[in-house]
């Protein structure tokens, strides 16, 4: 049986798409970094992998894949959003929010989509 390793992003800056990951999720580098490629690890060895890959294509405004961070309440959901925009993240003025929505959709600086839930409300 398979399994998910990592998660991978592609991104036109692997060093600064490398910093605000590492930041907003905790992680750290598996090996050195390439110019081209890092496998971002969490610190404690558990959890999914993200790899960033040099990509020349620009970023969807509707992604077909994408990240979805847990907050465990909306307080915290708030609080990490302005902790992610501090990092580099923007807003995304999503058209698709559904009336009461449980997500805040977010792009890192090189634009990838990725979405903050409040998973208290489930």
């Amino acid at each position: 049986m398979v399994r998910v390793g990592s998660v991978v992003l592609g991104v036109s800056d692997v060093p600064r798409a490398a910093a605000f990951w590492m930041e907003a999720l905790g992680y750290v580098p598996r090996e050195e970094p390439e110019d081209d490629w890092v496998v971002l690890v969490p610190k404690d060895g558990t959890g999914v992998q993200l790899s960033l890959g040099l990509s020349r294509t620009p970023p969807r405004e509707h992604p077909r894949t994408h990240l979805d961070l847990y907050a465990e309440s909306a307080a915290d959901q708030a609080a990490e959003v302005e902790r992610l925009v501090s990092l580099g993240a923007q807003r995304v003025e999503w058209d698709l929010y559904p009336d009461d929505a449980d997500f805040v959709v977010l792009a890192d600086p090189e634009g990838n989509r990725f979405c903050v839930i409040d998973t208290g409300r489930n």
